[in-house]
C-alpha cells in the first residue's frame, strides 16, 4: 500500500523510489465456481498469497502509524515530573512555591515555613493521587483494547497476534462476530459473492446491517486467464469522511477503482458471516473512526474560568494592599522609629524605604489566605463527592442492561446545574431504533388498538412470536378471506427489498436494510402472507398455509425524489400486478379517479394515525396488461442501459406506469421511542434549555421523530425548511426567514414558537459563509433539527454555539459519529445501550437511556451548581475576613507585619477549623429534595444566569467581608483595651487579643455557614460542632504548660486559654461581635423575601411548609401534528438494483442475533415528574 501523498507517512517519500513488482502465486482453483465452501476458501487463501509479498513486505519502508491506540497521558517515568509541571502552571501552586522562598528569608517572613509547606503539600498529594488514578484507568482501557487478538497471514500462515501489532499491508481474517481490527480492504468472503453483513453500531449508531461488495467481484475475470498476478494498491491520505474513500487497486496493468463499499471500517462488527480477508489500509490513528474522534479538549467549567479571572484580580488586591501597609511602614518609620531603636536596633544602612521594601514582602507572606491554595483541594474533594452522588443513584440505574449511571470525569458536576443548550443524536438516543406495526387502513376501514387482549397468531405456524397486534378482527377478516385484506398483506409480502435467512425449518429471520420494512414484512408474516425465499427472478410466499411463487419481473426502487417503491410481479396464475407503497402525497397524485371516496376516508385514517406520531405509508396496486407491459419493459431496458441522464430517464419510465393506482390503505408503523423521552424533553423545555437534534438520518425520519419527542407541535406558529443545496438557495431562504442582519448573536423575544429543520448541504454553506445568520435564526427558535449531518459537522454546529452564545453546551449521543459532538461540548453524555460503547468512552457522563438526563440535570446538576456557588461564596467571606483583620491590625502594630492571630491557628484555620464544616455544607446540601426540583423546573434557571456566583456576587463577598473584619477587629479591640480579669488582674495583652480575635471570627463564621445551610444532616452537625470542639480541644492543649516546656519557642503562648476564656465579658464580647456579623444578613434575606421573592424563595415557602407536589396527572395522548411521514425513513436508494441482481444469496450460517429485541418498561422511581407552575400552586384550594 502506498499513499497518493506522502503527507501522512513519517518522512518523506523518496522519488526516486518505486514500489518492487514481484510475481506472486498461480491460481489453484477455478474463479468462477462461488458455491463450493472450500474452493471460496482456497480463492481467499489464493488471494491472500497473491498479494502478501508486495503488500506484506514492501510496505516496511515508510513508517506508518501501528494499529495501538493511546488515551493515557503519563508513564511510570514520566508521571510525576509532568503531573508536578501541570500543578505549578496552576497560578496558585506556584504562587505558593514563591511564598515558601520568601519565608526562608530570615529578613522578611515573620512566619514559620510550615504555614505554607503543609498546606501546599496536601494538595499536590491530593492531585497526584486523583490524577493518578484516572490515569491507570486509561490505561486499562487501552491495554483492553490494543491487546485484541485477531489472525494475521505471515509468512503464508495464519497466526494469532495482538491489535497493536497489526501493519499497514498486513492481511488478516475476522470471523463472524469479531470487532473490526483496522480499516480494511476487502479481499474475499465466506459468502457467496463475497458479500458481508456488517453492523455499524460503533461507527454511526445505527443497528442496521449493511452489505459491502468488495475487490473480487473486480478481479476474478481476469484471474482466470493469467498465472502471475501483481499489484498494488493507492488511496487517499487519512481523513474523517466515514462516507468517502477513493483509491485504485492496480492489477497487471489494469487499474480499478475503489469506494467505500470496498472498505470495510474500524469500529464495525462482522455479522452473519462465517469468516472474511481484509488487507490493512489505515491502522491505529489514521483510521476513520479514530479521525473522527477528535481532538481530546481539557475542558474547564464556567466557574472555573471566573476563577482564574478572580484570582488574578486577588493579586492585583493583595498587591493593593500591602503597598498601602508598606507605605504606613515607610511614614510610621519616619515619624515613629528613632523612638524604638533602643528596643529595635536597626541592622547598618536600614532606613525607612528599605523596612518598607522588606515589609510589603512580609505582608505578602502575611496576608497570602487572600490567595485560596485550599480552595483548590476542596474544590476537588466537593466535586469527586458529588461524582460519587451520581455513581450511587438508583433512580438512574437501568435494571435490564445492569447500567447505572457514571461520572466518568469530576471536574464538570456543577456545569450540570447551567445547560442552556442540548445537542442530542436520534438513532438509539431518542429512539430505539425498532419499529412495530400498529395501525393499518384497509378498504376505509380502520383496524388496531381496539382491544387490549393481544391477538392469538397460534393457527400460523410460521407466525413471528415476538409480534403484537391488538384488533382481532383484522385476523377474522384474513381468515374469512377478504380480498382487499388479502390483497394489502400481499403487498406488504412481495414489495420490498428485504432478504430472508431460515436456518431451521420454520424458523425465519428477516435481514432488513431499513427496519420499517421489516416491521412491515413481519406483520404481513403473521397475518398469513410469509415471505420465505426469494431470487433475482422470483419472490416465493406462504399464502394462508399455501407455498405460492411470484415472477419479479421489476423493482422501481426507491430514492429521495420519488418516495415511493414499486415492485410488478407475475402470479401463478399469469396476472401481471404491480405494487406500489410511498408516502401519501404522493400515491394519492397517481391515483385513479375511482379511489377518490375511498382516499378521502384513508386520508382521515392517516390524520389520526401521524396525531399519534405513527409513520405512515399509502399503499396502491394496479392490473398490468401484457401488451402494454413489453412495450414499458423495453423503454425501461433502453433507459438503464443509457450513459447519460440514466436516473433521470428512469424517474420518467417509472412514471409512465405508475398512474392510474388503485388504493388499497394505509399503514401506520411505530418508531419506538425510548421510554420517557417526551416526559423528558417537555421538562427539559420548561427549564428554558433548548434542544437541537443533529442527526445522519434524512429529512422525514427527523421531522418524524420530532413530532413523536413533542419537539415539534401542531400548535407552534411556523416550522423553517432550510434544504437548499448552493449557497445563494441557502442565502435566500435565510434572508426570507430572518428579515435583517446582525453581527450580534442574542436571544432575541419572537411572537409565538417557531421551529426550525435544516439539511446538512445546507449546513455546509450556512456554516462556512453565513453562521451569524444561520445562528441568529436557530436562537429565535425553540427547536432545531439538523439532518443529513456529518459527525464532523455536528461537532461544528456545537462549535459555532460555544463560541457565539455565552450558554452551557451539552451534547448526548450513543455512536461513534457522535464522538467529535461529546467531546466540542461544554459537557458531553453517552448513551450505552445496544448501539456501542465509543460516545461512552469520549463522554464526561453516561448512563442507559435519555430519560436519565433530567435527573442528571435538574436534580444533581442543580445541586452540584448550588452547593459549588455556596461552597466558594463561603470560602471567599472567610478568606477575606480572616484576612482583612490582618490588615486593620496593621495600623496598630507599627505596620511591622506582626501577625493578629497564632501562628497555628493560621496553620490549621484553612485545614481543620473551617475545613470539613464547609465540605459537608457542601456535599449535602440542597434547597429542595428531588421530586420538587422535577415538580418545578423554573429552579434550573438561575444557573443558566450564572445567579449564584459571579463577578458582582464577588464584590458582595468583598463588602461583606469587609465589614465582618471591622467588626470582629475592633470590637474585641475595644472590649480589650484597659480590661482587667474580675481578680484585677491584666488580660489587656497581646495574646489575650489574639485569642479572643480568632475565637470570635471562628464562631462567626460557623454561624453565617448554619445560616447557609439548607439540609440539615448529621453529617453536617458533627463536623461544624465537631471542628468548634477541636478548636477549643487544640487551643487548650498548645497554649497549656507542657506544650511550652517540651517546645518554648514553637508554643509561647502559655496559659492565655485558661486566663482568658473564664471570663463572662470574654464570651460577651464573643456574642456581641457574632450578632453584628450576621444582623445585616439576615435583615437583607428578610426584606428580599418579603419584597423581592425570587422561584427559590416561593418553592422553599411551599418545602418549608410542608405542602407535598401535587401527584402527577396522566394526560391523554395528545394530538401531535397532522402532517404525515415520508416513505422508509432509514431506506437507502439502490437496493432494488441489490435485489434484482442476486448478489443477495447467502449460504446458511452458524448463528445470528434476532432482529427486534424486547423493550424494557420504565422503572417507577425514573419515571418523568409533571409539571405545575407555581402559579397554579397558588391558585389552588
Amino acid at each position: 500500500v502506498i499513499p497518493s501523498s506522502d503527507c501522512f507517512t513519517s518522512f518523506p517519500l523518496p522519488a526516486h523510489q518505486s514500489p518492487k513488482i514481484i510475481h506472486c502465486l498461480p491460481s489453484v482453483c477455478p474463479w468462477t465456481c462461488y458455491t463450493v465452501k472450500s474452493l471460496c476458501y482456497r480463492q481467499a487463501y489464493a488471494v491472500v498469497q497473491s498479494l502478501t509479498p508486495f503488500l506484506g513486505h514492501n510496505c516496511s519502508r515508510w513508517l506508518y502509524p501501528n494499529n495501538a491506540i493511546k488515551t493515557s497521558k503519563y508513564n511510570v517515568f514520566t508521571f510525576l515530573p509532568l503531573n508536578l509541571f501541570e500543578q505549578f502552571q496552576r497560578l496558585a501552586n506556584a504562587y505558593f512555591v514563591f511564598l515558601l522562598i520568601l519565608q526562608l528569608i530570615p529578613q522578611i517572613s515573620s512566619l514559620s515555613w510550615f504555614t505554607t509547606v503543609v498546606p501546599l503539600l496536601l494538595v499536590l498529594s491530593i492531585t497526584l493521587a486523583k490524577d493518578l488514578s484516572d490515569d491507570i484507568t486509561r490505561h486499562k482501557n487501552d491495554k483492553h483494547v490494543n491487546n485484541r487478538k485477531v489472525e494475521v497471514l505471515i509468512d503464508g500462515e495464519l497466526k494469532s497476534e495482538k491489535w497493536m501489532n497489526v501493519q499497514v499491508g498486513d492481511i488478516v481474517k475476522l470471523e463472524n462476530n469479531e470487532f473490526v481490527t483496522a480499516d480494511l480492504l476487502l479481499l474475499s468472503s465466506s459468502e457467496p459473492l463475497n458479500l458481508i453483513y456488517i453492523e455499524t453500531a460503533e461507527l454511526d449508531g445505527l443497528v442496521s446491517k449493511h452489505v459491502n461488495v468488495n475487490i473480487n467481484l473486480f478481479i476474478f475475470s481476469l484471474l482466470n486467464t493469467v498465472l502471475y498476478i501483481s499489484g498494488e494498491v493507492r488511496c487517499e491520505p487519512p481523513n474523517n469522511r466515514l462516507d468517502k474513500f477513493t483509491g485504485t487497486l492496480t492489477v497487471r496493468g489494469e487499474t480499478f477503482a475503489l469506494d467505500n463499499e470496498r472498505i470495510l471500517l474500524r469500529g464495525c462488527t462482522l455479522r452473519n458471516t462465517e469468516w472474511c480477508f481484509g488487507l490493512v489500509v489505515f491502522g491505529g490513528p489514521d483510521t476513520k473512526l479514530i479521525q473522527n474522534s477528535g481532538k481530546s479538549i481539557f475542558k474547564r467549567t464556567s466557574i472555573d474560568r471566573l476563577m482564574n479571572v478572580l484570582v488574578i484580580f486577588i493579586f492585583g488586591f493583595l498587591a493593593f494592599l500591602c503597598t498601602i501597609l508598606s507605605i504606613g511602614n515607610a511614614i510610621w518609620e519616619y515619624q515613629e522609629g528613632n523612638s524604638f531603636i533602643t528596643f529595635l536596633p536597626r541592622a547598618d544602612g536600614a532606613n525607612a524605604s528599605l523596612s518598607a521594601f522588606l515589609t510589603f514582602w512580609s505582608y505578602v507572606i502575611i496576608l497570602n489566605t487572600v490567595v485560596p491554595i485550599s480552595l483548590y483541594v476542596s474544590v476537588e474533594i466537593l466535586r469527586l463527592g458529588n461524582s460519587y452522588f451520581i455513581d450511587w443513584d438508583c433512580k438512574m440505574y437501568h435494571v435490564k442492561s445492569n447500567t447505572p449511571a457514571q461520572a466518568r470525569t469530576t471536574t464538570l458536576n456543577e456545569e450540570l446545574g447551567q445547560i442552556k443548550y442540548i445537542f442530542s443524536d436520534k438513532t438509539g438516543t431518542l429512539t430505539q431504533n425498532i419499529m412495530t406495526f400498529n395501525r393499518c387502513s384497509i378498504n376505509g376501514k380502520s383496524y388496531g388498538k381496539s382491544s387490549k387482549k393481544k391477538v392469538d397468531f397460534s393457527w400460523n405456524s410460521l407466525a413471528d412470536p415476538k409480534f403484537c397486534f391488538h384488533d382481532h378482527k383484522l385476523v377474522e377478516a384474513v381468515k374469512l378471506g377478504s380480498p382487499e385484506v388479502q390483497a394489502f398483506f400481499r403487498l406488504l409480502a412481495l414489495c420490498h427489498t428485504v432478504m430472508p435467512e431460515e436456518k431451521t425449518e420454520g424458523e425465519l429471520f428477516y435481514q432488513a436494510q431499513s427496519p420499517d420494512e421489516g416491521a412491515l414484512v413481519t406483520a404481513a408474516r403473521n397475518f398469513g402472507f410469509v415471505f420465505r425465499s426469494r431470487t433475482p427472478e422470483t419472490i416465493s410466499l406462504v399464502e394462508m398455509g399455501m407455498p405460492t411463487t411470484y415472477e419479479l419481473l421489476a423493482v422501481l426502487d426507491f430514492n429521495n425524489v420519488r418516495k415511493r417503491m414499486s415492485v410488478i410481479v407475475r402470479s401463478p396464475e399469469g396476472k401481471l400486478t404491480l405494487y406500489c407503497k410511498g408516502a401519501d402525497t404522493i400515491i394519492y397524485e397517481r391515483l385513479h379517479p375511482s379511489s377518490s371516496k375511498l382516499m378521502e376516508v384513508t386520508t382521515e385514517h392517516l390524520n389520526e394515525y401521524a396525531g399519534e406520531g405513527l409513520r405512515t405509508l399509502a399503499l396502491a396496486y394496479k392490473n398490468l396488461d401484457e401488451d402494454e407491459f413489453e412495450k414499458w419493459k423495453e423503454r425501461h431496458h433502453e433507459a438503464s442501459t443509457t450513459l447519460e441522464d440514466r436516473e433521470a430517464k428512469l424517474d420518467t419510465i417509472y412514471e409512465e406506469i405508475e398512474k392510474d393506482l388503485l388504493l388499497l390503505g394505509a399503514s401506520a408503523v411505530e418508531d419506538k421511542l425510548q421510554d420517557g423521552v417526551p416526559q423528558t424533553i417537555e421538562q427539559l423545555a420548561k427549564a428554558d434549555i433548548k434542544i437541537w437534534v443533529l442527526t445522519g438520518d434524512k429529512q422525514e425520519t427527523a421531522e418524524n421523530i420530532g413530532y413523536s419527542c413533542n419537539m415539534l407541535r401542531e400548535e407552534m406558529k411556523e416550522i423553517f425548511i432550510v434544504a437548499a443545496n448552493t449557497a445563494e438557495e441557502v442565502r435566500e431562504e435565510l434572508s426570507r426567514l430572518l428579515g435583517k442582519k446582525s453581527q450580534v448573536v442574542e436571544d432575541e423575544k419572537v411572537d409565538g414558537e417557531y421551529g426550525l429543520v435544516i439539511n446538512g448541504h445546507s449546513l455546509v454553506r450556512e456554516i462556512k459563509d453565513m453562521h451569524l445568520e444561520l445562528l441568529r435564526t436557530a436562537c429565535m427558535c425553540q427547536t432545531v433539527i439538523c439532518c443529513r449531518v456529518t459527525p464532523l459537522q455536528k461537532a461544528q454546529v456545537v462549535e459555532l454555539v460555544k463560541k457565539h452564545k455565552k450558554a452551557v453546551t451539552l451534547a448526548i449521543g450513543d455512536g461513534a459519529n457522535d464522538v467529535s459532538m461529546v467531546k466540542t461540548a461544554h459537557i458531553g453524555v453517552g448513551i450505552s445501550g445496544q448501539e456501542g460503547m465509543q460516545a461512552v468512552l469520549s463522554s464526561d457522563f453516561s448512563f442507559a437511556q435519555f430519560r436519565y438526563l433530567q435527573r442528571l440535570l435538574l436534580v444533581h446538576g442543580r445541586w452540584s451548581y448550588l452547593r459549588m456557588c455556596k461552597f466558594l461564596r463561603y470560602f471567599f467571606y472567610k478568606n477575606f475576613t480572616f484576612t482583612f483583620v490582618h490588615f486593620w491590625y496593621g495600623f496598630f502594630c507599627g505596620f511591622s507585619a506582626q501577625t493578629v492571630y497564632d501562628e497555628w491557628f493560621i496553620t490549621l484555620y484553612n485545614l481543620v477549623y473551617a475545613a470539613l464544616p464547609v465540605i459537608g455544607l457542601s456535599l449535602f446540601d440542597q434547597d429542595v429534595n428531588d421530586r420538587w426540583s422535577f415538580q418545578y423546573p423554573q429552579l434550573y434557571a438561575p444557573g443558566q444566569l450564572n445567579q449564584y456566583f459571579s463577578k458582582m456576587a464577588f464584590a458582595r463577598i468583598l463588602l461583606h467581608s469587609c465589614y465582618s473584619s471591622l467588626v470582629l477587629f475592633f470590637i474585641p479591640w475595644a472590649a480589650m483595651c484597659d480590661t482587667v480579669r474580675d481578680d484585677g488582674k491584666d488580660i489587656a495583652d497581646y495574646q489575650s487579643f489574639a485569642l479572643l480575635a480568632q475565637t470570635c471570627l471562628l464562631i462567626a463564621v460557623s454561624v453565617q455557614m448554619g445560616l447557609d445551610t439548607y439540609y440539615w444532616t448529621a453529617v453536617n452537625q458533627f463536623f461544624l460542632w465537631g471542628s468548634l470542639s477541636v478548636y477549643f480541644a487544640v487551643t487548650f492543649t498548645m497554649y497549656s504548660n507542657g506544650m511550652y516546656l517540651i517546645f518554648t519557642s514553637s508554643f509561647p503562648f502559655t496559659g492565655t486559654a485558661r486566663n482568658s476564656l473564664n471570663q463572662p465579658n470574654v464570651w460577651l464580647t464573643i456574642f456581641l461581635t457574632t450578632i453584628l456579623c450576621i444582623l445585616p444578613v439576615v435583615a437583607k434575606r428578610f426584606l428580599f423575601i418579603q419584597l423581592k421573592p425570587t422561584i427559590n424563595d416561593k418553592v422553599g415557602s411551599n418545602f418549608a411548609k410542608a405542602v407535598p407536589p401535587p401527584p402527577p396527572r396522566k394526560f391523554p395522548r395528545r394530538r401531535i401534528s397532522t402532517r404525515r411521514s415520508g416513505y422508509a425513513f432509514s431506506h437507502a436508494h439502490g437496493y432494488g438494483d441489490l435485489v434484482t441482481s442476486g448478489r443477495f444469496l447467502r449460504i446458511p450460517v452458524k448463528s445470528r442475533p434476532a432482529l427486534f429485541h424486547h423493550t424494557d418498561t420504565p422503572v417507577a422511581d425514573s419515571t418523568p415528574q409533571t409539571y405545575r407552575t407555581i402559579f397554579e400552586e397558588a391558585q389552588s384550594p
